[in-house]
């Protein structure tokens, strides 16, 4: 009877401990993850100063930093020796400054200097309770901060959080770095988290006498590799003597020196985020009139690679858009449009422009097909790399034969 008593005990703490994580994440509009797959590639930085770009441009922001054994933002955001607060029951994190809320397993160290050596098991527990008690609030963003590699702490947060907006991945430009890059894209794909972008960081270094970009190591590497991989690539940011020195004083680079050409290279990596939450673009809509509703009118874009359908959605060289008669089942027009930079939340805003509310792709992902749907664009993904012409008329015809979405990332 005891035996069943403790079963049932468990249960209710399991089911309580995931409704109070659904409805604390369910506060947070975007939960984006910052990761690395070699250490030293200046993550953490990139990630704080994220962090305080969104603030900047008048978001509510969290930070949390996962990384347990070496823990950085304190020192970024000069924040050591602070602690967090208690309402009580939940754990209040530190404000950094209006906007912006920062917590880090770093607050609750005795000292600084001492080592947390944990297994994988107490650092999921650790993770879950960050989750659950740190009462966030309504947030805008939440930027998750991890330790190199694709261990225990990418991987409980991926898992604790469905629904995972993305991750934004840094690397440098040495194929060291880039190797271990694709580790993490590989990674992502398999837990089903978009990849919002890859962003090459270190990438020249600013001469601090004629402010010119020195390629110390090599640049370009980064752009490369994700054209490779199939992902967005985000920008560069150079070495700056500034970013160091800011760095180690606690002050967010991208706010002290926003004139310079790297803070302006942070901006440019930070905008297709903050396009994810810009509320101020109205909402693209299809509209047709009653004529061609009557007449059953669609458009229909398929991406195209070389005469074919591109198994790469956001990566392809033009699209083919078709106007249709659906009615009558007539192909009535045709255009091909050269793809336009790939960017996050960028392609359903063009393609809703041309007036499209059909896509035909061979793979997409899931991101991508929920800002589709909220657009009003259908999406049929597991389609053939055959002519778009062909596949058209296969849709028209309710012959469309699809198979797996083969690109999901």
């Amino acid at each position: 009877m005891s035996e069943e008593k403790d079963k049932a005990a468990e249960s209710l703490k399991a089911f309580t401990e995931s409704k109070e994580l659904s409805d604390r994440m369910g506060k947070i509009k975007h939960k984006i993850m910052v990761l690395s797959g070699k250490g030293g590639v200046g993550k953490s930085t990139v990630a704080a100063n994220i962090a305080v770009s969104l603030a900047m441009e008048g978001n509510k922001v969290g930070l949390l930093d996962t990384d347990f054994h070496g823990p950085s933002i304190p020192t970024l955001l000069n924040l050591e020796g602070r602690q967090p607060g208690s309402d009580g029951k939940t754990i209040l994190p530190i404000e950094f400054s209006e906007g912006l809320k920062v917590m880090s397993i770093g607050f609750l160290l005795p000292n600084k200097d001492d080592a947390i050596i944990w297994r994988g098991p107490m650092k999921t527990k650790v993770i879950k309770q960050l989750l659950t008690e740190v009462n966030w609030g309504e947030l805008d963003y939440l930027i998750i901060d991890f330790p190199p590699g694709t261990g225990d702490e990418p991987l409980s947060v991926a898992q604790l959080i469905p629904g995972m907006d993305g991750a934004v991945i840094i690397t440098t430009p040495q194929n060291l770095s880039l190797n271990d890059v694709k580790k993490c894209i590989n990674f992502c794909r398999q837990l089903s988290v978009p990849v919002l972008g890859v962003v090459e960081n270190m990438s020249g270094l600013v001469c601090p006498n004629c402010k010119t970009i020195i390629n110390v190591f090599k640049t370009g590497g980064g752009k490369k590799m994700a054209g490779e991989m199939g992902v967005p690539f985000l920008g560069t940011i150079p070495i700056d003597p500034q970013i160091v020195e800011a760095s180690d004083s606690g002050k967010p680079f991208v706010y002290h020196y926003g004139k310079t050409e790297a803070a302006k290279a942070f901006a440019g990596v930070v905008q297709p985020l903050l396009q994810m939450g810009d509320k101020t673009k109205p909402e693209t809509k299809i509209v047709l009139s009653k004529e061609e509703e009557k007449k059953g009118m669609h458009k229909i874009a398929i991406p195209v690679v070389e005469g074919h359908l591109s198994a790469h959605f956001g990566h392809c060289d033009e699209f083919a858009i078709f106007d249709v008669d659906l009615e009558n089942k007539k192909i009535v027009g045709q255009e091909k449009a050269p793809s336009p930079p790939h960017e996050p939340g960028l392609l359903p805003r063009w393609l809703g422009e041309k007036g499209v509310n059909v896509i035909i792709a061979g793979g997409m992902g899931t991101r991508a097909q929920q800002l589709f749907a909220e657009s009003g664009i259908t999406v049929s993904v597991g389609a053939p790399a055959d002519d778009p012409e062909k596949l058209v008329i296969s849709y028209m015809d309710n012959a469309l034969e699809l198979g797996s979405n083969i690109c999901d990332h």
